[in-house]
């Protein structure tokens, strides 16, 4: 008998491949013994000799480019099993045993995770061979990783007409209808205008915990299957597995609901992509002197209470915290079917400035104090690669390249709770939108007066004194065409 640690080191493969084949029935359940040592665990589970043999199969027929479908096929009538019966031949995932605990990895059958503009950011190896073949990879940018883009290339619609209406529901029940049809884009328009007949004959799937419904679906050689769908919802997307109707959906059930688990499984697996976006930093005025004259348990409540009071507005606004070292503000906008992410960067802008003022009052009453709190803000615009940093407590969302630190340098610019924004940004704002806000530069005449030119922009670097303190911390921007706006509500 064979410990699993002499299995993977003799294979190569990891313990969660190793729990995947045993849970689809590719390798014998561990027999539970005493290894009989003085120290170490008195229990452990052993396998027959002839699991490494059976791994190196598999290893060799995945090699040769068979899935994991036909592998499961081909070899489970040898399985040395006698907890379950073999079931028919079948191209179909092999059923998991009711007492195996699944996770994320161990997954059987076709699964994968979109965003909210229904845009795929995770799949499995299941997913990829019966969903999605020829996808040897997910695409670099989110615009091609759309759902009915990638299912339009493959050219399945007349055979898979029972997964459109249903990914069709999900988006009717989930978006505005403005965004329902935005998931057309990049589609052909004779697919494009058959979708939107089909928006108008289907009902929408409400958003709840998990939705379930039953599916036909037609494989390779044009037989129909039916699979039960089930789809659970979260604030980061939309998680959805096929389980073959004759399939054991216990086991898969129970992993549905450990929600934070599947979450988390699913942030740690999200693939790097590139996607437009809009950053917003927002840095408190002089923290450094109002750390200097609060006791430190009043700075800490001041900083709490700032990140309480801007969470839900950021919220409401749909963006994503970043990461920020020290006590300012970093969030991410990302496009979004029903809104324009542009605008909402800028009106989530004036809003929590308008929300300092406030708190600035709280505080000036509390403490008897002349000093104004000020979140000085900089937006700008870009592409950039999403992806996510795994931490022992949480899972943070990061964004690399330039466009984080510009919006971090433009915050540095403003004083006194200002909001600057490239010009990038400005002209990428709808017509309809731009003429909400107000903004421009304020320019010095001859004789002293401060003047607001609107609708203007200007180099960095002609806003800096010369010769200034602040000149060299900026000069990376010098040549920046940026524009205030001014705080007023969009």
């Amino acid at each position: 008998m064979l410990s699993s640690k002499e299995i993977l080191d003799a294979t190569g493969i990891s313990r969660a491949t190793l729990n995947n084949y045993i849970a689809q029935g590719l390798v014998s359940r561990p027999v539970v013994m005493n290894p009989g040592a003085a120290r170490g665990p008195r229990q452990l589970g052993f396998f027959p000799e002839s699991t490494i043999e059976r791994v190196r199969h598999i290893q060799k027929l995945k090699q040769e480019g068979v899935s994991m479908v036909n592998i499961a096929s081909q070899l489970h009538s040898e399985v040395a099993s006698s907890e379950a019966p073999a079931p028919s031949a079948s191209s179909a995932p092999i059923p998991v045993s009711p007492g195996i605990k699944v996770t994320l990895d161990e997954l059987p059958h076709p699964a994968y995770m979109l965003s909210p503009n229904f845009e795929l950011t995770w799949l499995n190896e299941h997913a990829r061979t019966q969903l999605f073949a020829g996808l040897a990879s997910l695409p670099a940018t989110s615009e091609e990783r759309g759902l009915f883009r990638l299912l339009a290339a493959r050219g399945c619609w007349d055979d898979w007409r029972d997964l459109l209406d249903f990914h069709l529901g999900l988006a009717k029940g989930r978006l505005s209808p403005r965004g329902v049809v935005q998931l057309s884009q990049g589609i052909p328009i004779e697919l494009s205008n058959q979708l939107q007949q089909r928006l108008q004959q289907i009902d929408d799937i409400s958003v709840r915990p998990v939705a379930e419904a039953s599916i036909s679906l037609a494989d390779a050689a044009g037989r129909q299957q039916r699979y039960k769908v089930y789809a659970s919802f979260f604030r980061e997307g939309i998680f959805i597995v096929y389980v073959p109707d004759h399939s054991q959906h216990d086991s898969l059930l129970e992993f549905l609901s450990r929600r934070d688990e599947v979450i988390r499984g699913l942030l740690q697996r999200r693939l790097p992509v590139l996607t437009p976006l809009a950053v917003v930093v927002a840095d408190l005025q002089g923290s450094v002197k109002i750390c200097s004259e609060l006791p430190p348990e009043e700075y800490f409540e001041l900083i709490n209470e700032i990140w309480t009071a801007m969470g839900p507005i950021f919220r409401k606004y749909r963006a994503t915290c970043g990461k920020h070292v020290g006590d300012g503000l970093v969030y991410y906008f990302f496009p979004q079917p029903d809104s324009d992410y542009l605008s909402n960067a800028i009106a989530c802008a004036q809003e929590i400035g308008q929300e300092m003022q406030k708190l600035s009052k709280a505080w000036q009453l509390r403490k008897n104090w002349l000093n104004e709190l000020y979140l000085n803000i900089g937006i700008t615009e870009g592409q950039e690669w999403l992806g996510t940093f795994q931490t022992p407590t949480s899972i943070e969302f990061v964004v690399l390249g330039d466009t984080i630190n510009q919006a971090a340098r433009i915050s540095d610019l403003a004083r006194h709770g200002a909001i600057w924004a490239t010009k990038s940004l400005i002209g990428k704002i709808s017509s309809e939108d731009r003429q909400k806000i107000r903004y421009g530069v304020r320019r010095r005449t001859a004789d002293g007066r401060d003047i607001f030119v609107p609708t203007s922009f200007c180099m960095v670097s002609s806003l800096l004194e010369q010769n200034g303190a602040r000149t060299e911390k900026l000069s990376d921007i010098a040549t920046l065409a940026v524009t205030e706006i001014v705080n007023t509500p969009l």
